[in-house]
């Protein structure tokens, strides 16, 4: 009883040994085979680190204000009984907007100018008497002096009906009408807005420590939301002498053309202050920079020759580098990477030090200084 129970226990222990031994001999097969094989290249694309010479700028965001612009009111209380304004069309200086009633005004001015009439003609006439030495000088002095009176009342009426005959007081475009036909207006009361908007000034602040690259005649670059993928050019034609004590900003002012009128008072948009001189630097582009905690970092495509004297391959070497301003689709690299060297452009985080690359520029984007993309 016992024998076979001993002879099939040495079989299953046989057949457990041989079954280990084969296990055994696949997995160092597996072990050789895994540090024999090498992952194919991985596809990048590269680009050159190469010299460029960049416009120095300094940036700041500013806001939109009319060279002119004002919010028209009335002077005088009355009634409005004529509006020759349309919201948001252009006037001249002089055009009229609003009429006040002046029909007290006119029927006093009648009188006062014809007591000045009169006043005239006793002045005239004591004149030729005091010629004739037949009256004292006093009494032409009392006659001129009461046309003088009258003179100055009737001027008085005039202008009250001038102020109250509303007109443009600059060219321009005007808002939305704040007064209706037969309303009574009290003086100071809103009447409509008033802007001048070609050209229009860009008001904005820089550091105070920017303040020798800054001088009046400098071009500036305006965009914004409302010039979608284009730019305004204009000139620094203000500097405030003063400087904010609270932000340590000056404050600089900026003219600029605004034909179309898509610029407008109150809006914010990003400026460009144009420095004279350009500053050279090594560019490349800036998707081949992978950005971590650690630190920035640049693959460098070098030809690497194999142990087995095979042809030469092409790896890539991470090196860690310094990166300055960037413009458009590059950015300045101030250390890490040489005029000339080869640097993987595309898909960085993919790769790992010593890595066999293939390289294919078939597909490379095209990296420019001032790209500028379609809208979609």
């Amino acid at each position: 009883m016992k024998r076979p129970i001993l002879l099939a226990l040495g079989l299953v222990l046989l057949l457990a040994a041989l079954l280990g031994g084969i296990k055994g001999l696949q997995i160092e097969r597996m072990i050789a085979h895994g540090k024999q094989f090498a992952p194919p290249p991985e596809a990048v694309t590269t680009a050159v680190a190469t010299i460029q010479s960049w416009e120095s700028v300094l940036t700041a965001v500013g806001t939109l204000e009319a060279v002119q612009g004002v919010t028209v009111t009335a002077e005088l209380s009355g009634k409005v009984v004529q509006i020759d304004l349309t919201p948001g069309s252009k006037v001249k200086a002089g055009d009229l907007l609003v009429k006040q009633d002046t029909s007290s005004e006119e029927a006093q001015l009648r009188s006062a100018e014809a007591a000045a009439t009169l006043a005239r003609l006793n002045m005239e006439r004591f004149g030729k008497l005091l010629a004739e030495r037949t009256i004292a000088q006093s009494q032409f002095d009392n006659a001129e002096a009461a046309f003088k009176q009258a003179v100055a009342q009737a001027d008085t009426i005039r202008a009250a009906i001038a102020k109250k005959t509303i007109r443009a007081p600059f060219a321009g475009r005007i808002g939305l009408r704040l007064v209706n036909l037969g309303q009574v207006v009290n003086a100071g009361d809103p009447i409509v807005s008033l802007q001048s908007l070609d050209p229009i000034y860009v008001n904005f602040s820089l550091p105070q420590q920017q303040l020798p690259q800054i001088r009046a005649g400098l071009g500036v670059r305006v965009s914004g939301d409302a010039l979608p993928g284009g730019l305004v050019e204009g000139r620094v034609t203000a500097i405030n002498p003063q400087v904010d004590a609270a932000t340590r900003n000056i404050r600089i002012q900026a003219t600029v053309a605004n034909p179309e009128e898509r610029l407008r008072p109150g809006m914010f948009v990003n400026v460009a202050l144009v420095q004279p001189a350009k500053e050279r630097v090594l560019a490349i582009p800036a998707t081949a920079v992978l950005h971590a905690p650690y630190g920035d970092s640049i693959f460098v495509v070098e030809t690497a020759v194999s142990e087995a004297g095979g042809a030469p391959t092409a790896v890539v070497r991470q090196r860690f580098a310094q990166v300055g301003p960037k413009r458009g689709d590059f950015v300045a690299v101030l250390s890490g990477v040489s005029e000339g060297e080869t640097v993987v452009s595309t898909g960085v985080f993919k790769l790992r030090n010593g890595q066999a690359v293939a390289v294919d520029n078939r597909l490379a984007p095209e990296f420019k200084l001032n790209p500028a993309p379609e809208e979609n």
